[in-house]
Formats: C-alpha cells, sequence, structure tokens
C-alpha cells in the first residue's frame, strides 16, 4: 500500500520537527568551516594548501554517501538509515572536536560527510508520513532548510570561533545530531514503503569512484592546474567509470540507480536545473563573503569581519526560510514548474545587481534576500518536482541523485568562479574588482539558463474547478515497470 492510499499515521508534525532539525544539523557542519578555514590552518599547523582537504573530504564524502544512503533507506527503512547517518555525523563531529592534527580533522570531516543521507531521506520519510496534501509544503521547506542551513553556517562561524575557539565549530553541532538522532529513534515510525532487494556492490563502487575522480579533478584543478597530467587524468577516468557505471545499472536487475528513473523527463530536466542552481548557490556563499572580507584599501572592499559577513547573509537565511514554509500553498496556487522558473529569475536578477551594487552592506543584505527568496522558491519546487515524478520506493534514490548533481554543479561552478575571480589579482594578491563582477554575472546567466531549462519540466495538470495544482501532482495514466514497482506514466519523452 503506497503512502497516498493508506492513512497518515498520528504525530506527522512531530516527525517533520525531528527530520528539519537533523538537516540543519548536517548542514550546518558544513557551513560553519569554510569562512574559518585560517583560524584551522593556523590551529593545526598546516598549510593553506593541505588545510582545503578539510573541506574537500567533507565534499566527496557526501557526493558518495547520499545516494548510497538514499538506495539503502528504500531498501531496508528510511528511519533506520536516517538515524545511522545522523550517528554517522555525530561520531565525525566528536572526532573533529579533539583533533589536534590534520589527518584525524580529514578523518572526521570524511564521517561527517557520509551524513548527507538526511535529505533524500528526509523527503522519503515525508512522502510516507503526511497527508498528501501536506506533502508539497514539508518537501518545499525542507529542501529550503540546506540553503537556511548553509547560511546560519556562514553567520555563526565567527562568534562560535570567538567564543569556544575552533573546537566549538563540531560541539554545537554535535549536539543538535544527537539530539536528533534520539529524537528519530523515539519518535518517528519506520518506513511503510520497503520494497527490500539488495545493494549492488559494483554499482556502489563505480558511483563512488567516477564521483571522486571528478570532484577531486575539479576541487584541486585550481591549485594543480586545470592541465596537469594529475587533472586530466582523474577527468579522464571519471569519465570512463562513468560510463562503466551507467552500464552496469542498465543491465542490473536492482540497480542503485535505475536509468529509466533518471530519463523519466520530470526527474532529468529537474536535474539539469539543480546542477546549474547548485553551481551559483555554493559559489555565492563562496565568494558573496569574501568580496565584503576585502580590505578597504583594495578601492571596493567594505573590510567587513567574518562575523559581519555573515550577518549580511542573515536575511538571505531567513527569507528562504519563509519561502519555504509559504511553497506547499504557493505551488498549489501557481504550480511548482512556475515557482522553480520564478526562483531562477530571481535569484539571477540578485547575481547581476550584487555585481554593481555594492558600495555598502545594508545594500548587499537587501540584494541578498531577493536572491534568498529565489533559493527557497526554486529548492522547494525542485524537490516536490523529482518526489513527484517517481513512485515512493524511489523517491530517497531520486531526491538523493538530484541533492548530488546540486553538489557537483556546486563544485563546479565553484573552482571555474574562483578562476575567474583571482584572474589578474593584483601585486599584493587580492583579486580586482572586475573579477568579482564576471563572476556575479557568471552566476547570473547559468542562473537565467536554469530558467530556460524550467520550461523543459513537464506541466502539471491542474484542477478544472480550482486552478490549484494537485498536493501530490499527477502523472500521466500509462503505467511503467521500474525496478520491480509500478510507476505511473510521469510524461518521459
Amino acid at each position: 500500500m503506497t503512502a497516498d492510499l493508506a492513512p497518515p499515521r498520528a504525530r506527522y508534525q512531530v516527525t517533520y520537527a525531528v527530520l528539519a532539525l537533523g538537516v540543519v544539523a548536517f548542514v550546518l557542519q558544513q557551513g560553519l568551516v569554510a569562512p574559518v578555514l585560517s583560524t584551522l590552518q593556523r590551529e593545526l599547523g598546516t598549510t593553506q594548501a593541505d588545510i582545503a582537504w578539510v573541506l574537500t573530504a567533507n565534499f566527496l564524502a557526501t557526493a558518495v554517501a547520499t545516494p548510497i544512503l538514499g538506495r539503502l533507506g528504500d531498501m531496508v527503512g528510511k528511519k533506520r538509515i536516517f538515524v545511522l547517518a545522523l550517528g554517522l555525523v555525530a561520531l565525525g563531529s566528536l572526532l573533529a572536536a579533539l583533533a589536534t592534527a590534520l589527518p584525524l580533522m580529514i578523518a572526521a570531516r570524511l564521517l561527517q560527510g557520509c551524513g548527507g543521507g538526511v535529505l533524500p531521506l528526509a523527503f522519503g520519510m515525508i512522502r510516507d508520513e503526511f497527508p498528501s496534501h501536506r506533502v508539497p509544503g514539508a518537501v518545499g521547506t525542507i529542501s529550503s532548510l540546506m540553503a537556511v542551513g548553509s547560511a546560519l553556517g556562514v553567520v555563526l562561524a565567527g562568534p562560535i570561533v570567538d567564543t569556544l575557539g575552533y573546537h566549538g565549530l563540531f560541539w554545537v553541532p554535535l549536539v543538535l545530531v544527537v539530539i536528533a538522532a534520539v529524537a528519530a529513534h523515539f519518535v518517528i515510525p519506520e518506513s511503510r514503503s520497503r520494497p527490500g532487494g539488495t545493494l549492488n556492490p559494483l554499482a556502489a563502487v563505480l558511483l563512488s569512484a567516477w564521483l571522486v575522480c571528478l570532484l577531486l579533478a575539479i576541487s584541486q584543478a585550481p591549485k594543480w592546474g586545470w592541465s596537469s597530467p594529475t587533472v586530466v587524468g582523474l577527468l579522464v577516468a571519471a569519465v570512463v567509470l562513468l560510463a562503466l557505471w551507467v552500464t552496469v545499472e542498465s543491465r542490473a536487475r536492482q540497480p542503485l540507480v535505475d536509468m529509466r528513473m533518471m530519463r523519466v523527463r520530470g526527474v532529468w530536466t529537474a536535474n539539469v536545473v539543480g546542477f546549474l542552481f547548485g553551481a551559483a548557490m555554493y559559489s555565492g556563499f563562496a565568494f558573496i563573503p569574501q568580496f565584503l572580507q576585502t580590505p578597504v584599501i583594495s578601492g571596493y572592499g567594505l573590510g567587513a569581519s567574518i562575523t559581519v559577513s555573515g550577518l549580511v547573509l542573515l536575511p538571505q537565511s531567513a527569507a528562504s526560510f519563509s519561502t519555504g514554509l509559504a511553497s506547499g500553498r504557493l505551488a498549489r496556487r501557481f504550480g511548482s514548474k512556475n515557482l522553480l522558473m520564478a526562483g531562477a529569475l530571481s535569484t539571477a536578477v540578485g547575481f547581476a545587481l550584487i555585481a554593481f551594487v555594492n558600495d555598502s552592506l545594508w545594500e548587499v543584505s537587501l540584494i541578498c534576500v531577493l536572491m534568498g527568496i529565489g533559493f527557497g522558491l526554486a529548492f522547494s519546487a525542485m524537490a516536490n518536482l523529482v518526489v513527484a515524478a517517481v513512485p515512493p520506493t524511489q523517491t530517497g534514490v531520486a531526491s538523493g541523485m538530484n541533492t548530488n548533481i546540486r553538489t557537483i554543479g556546486g563544485s563546479i561552478g565553484t573552482a571555474v568562479l574562483a578562476g575567474v575571480v583571482t584572474a589578474g589579482a593584483t601585486a599584493s594578491g587580492l583579486p580586482q574588482e572586475s573579477g568579482y563582477q564576471a563572476a556575479f554575472l557568471l552566476a547570473s546567466g547559468g542562473l537565467l539558463l536554469a530558467a530556460v531549462a524550467g520550461l523543459l519540466i513537464p506541466a502539471v495538470r491542474r484542477d478544472p474547478v480550482t486552478h490549484e495544482e494537485p498536493a501530490v501532482p499527477e502523472r500521466h495514466p500509462q503505467a511503467a515497470v521500474v525496478a520491480g514497482a509500478t510507476l505511473v506514466g510521469d510524461g518521459r519523452e
């Protein structure tokens, strides 16, 4: 029996609160580290090049673990794997808080990154447990928490280090993660939708291998050089391993990621948009604070501290969350596809404005509100479109791959924009203002492409009387068998 046909279990509001806490705790531990890398470098006694592995290790582990944990949740129970994922984050946070040397810190960050499956698992549990008319709003709000948690990390990093030292960057998330894990174990009921099956080990190894090769090459290319033999070799290996992975998954009886599902029009179009949004969002969180922290002596910088630059982004976080809260009602009234395109246009305008309207902190903060509204609209709509395009048994892996593609987009976008920002740096090593302007305009152009790509997303039929989008969008009535489960036709081409 699917979640839409079965009566909702009681306490789904409490389930939502626990899921939200778990997602925020995971995303927060990612956002807290980037703004204080120089502090970690000094405290751990390492080099600028080596401290970057604190981010890279977490990034790689998240990319690998997200789809695998999503698939395991669909197989053996989403609650069980959700608690496991939070347990890995807690263990990693504990080790990171105790770390006094770089090797242990990198190992700890790998464990923290393994919690990347919390987002697709949360989507799956919402679809299992919530009344159907509540699903779009809950999925939208949980999705918007990605932007909220990342922004909160930037805001809180400075005050936490000032009051608790760098160890506090890991003690604070640890407390939140432990509370979320314990609450999830005792409060959240186990999944109704649990088809069983097995995890294809070859597919998992190949997926991990091509993701590691791709993301390692992209993250290290600015340091090693895009034309270096190592980077070129990793990129070639990524392409070969990707082809092998697709071949293995296409022939498998129980694939890790069903290739037919990935060809569903509602899925692949949302993934294209997700890639472009990931590139813009992660780049924004990386370069807007850096731009604000540029010394006034540069002629364009505002000389903001880590704490102040984080506070400038706080309205963006509030706007994203507020929009996420309203996303369910907005989706039923205007349609998720329209919200996605509106979000893309809003953030595109925001990046274009920030390239030129940046003479004061309050101007940047107001522009960040516009960007926050766009991110909140787009992320909530994107999540709903993916969840609606696949059967409940594939919710975890489909939303996990969408999250992963956003991560890959963020990696590529950050690396490309880093090259644009640093090109033509002054003798003092500071980027020129034109470099930041070009980077922000490039991000704006990518978001305009996302809006155009949104046109390819299948339209959802609306109620002829109310003219509202269904709570869980309908799909074409033609059925298709996908991985042993019946998938109602979805408009695939």
